[in-house]
């Protein structure tokens, strides 16, 4: 990937049925993450929409699709992933190579799985990275000895994670929906 571009592309993982019912704050995210869809339609950027299969979410059923308040469109690329990383054996990179992306900007579900994974899978092969910090979401989590960890501090931790990381000739951050412009990154 060249690094002398600056071609930015939206993604957006598991916005799904079956993955933001539950989650922290999720009728604020949605709307965030319109939002987010809105201004790369508006600015000519690819929207690239990530679904998530397993066993317990089956690929075609009514859990495995977007939330209704989002809607694809028809122009706009679908990713099907197994994996927690939205690059792990899907044609994530191949999409990415075809539009020249050399910028990818994140949203979605869930920020400590599969946010997590896709943001260091980027910063691995090669992208600047922006996420998006109040468009994922996640749920809390509940550890065998009691311990609670509110989702709301995994998800300031992973924006931090992605402020402050630091990788050779790469830009990443975290930066609110209202303030991204994709002709800006």
């Amino acid at each position: 990937m060249s690094n002398n571009q600056n071609k930015a592309a939206l993604i957006i993982v598991d916005v799904q049925v079956g993955v933001m019912q539950g989650l922290w704050d999720t009728p604020r995210i949605i709307k965030n993450i319109a939002r987010a869809v809105e201004k790369a339609r508006d600015q000519n950027v690819p929207v690239i929409w990530v679904q998530h299969s397993d066993d317990g979410l089956i690929y075609g059923s009514p859990e495995w699709e977007i939330v209704p308040e989002l809607v694809p469109a028809e122009n706009e690329t679908r990713i099907y992933k197994k994996f927690n990383s939205s690059f792990e054996q899907t044609i994530l990179e191949e999409t990415l190579s075809q539009f020249e992306t050399s910028h990818i900007v994140l949203a979605g579900a869930a920020t400590n799985w599969c946010i997590r994974a896709t943001a260091y899978g980027a910063l691995d092969k090669g992208y600047h990275l922006t996420l998006i910090k109040d468009a994922h979401t996640t749920e809390s989590m509940e550890f065998e000895d009691g311990i609670t960890v509110e989702a709301e501090h995994i998800i300031r931790e992973l924006n931090g994670a992605m402020k402050w990381l630091s990788y050779p000739d790469l830009k990443n951050s975290a930066v609110a929906v209202e303030k991204i412009d994709f002709t800006e990154l």
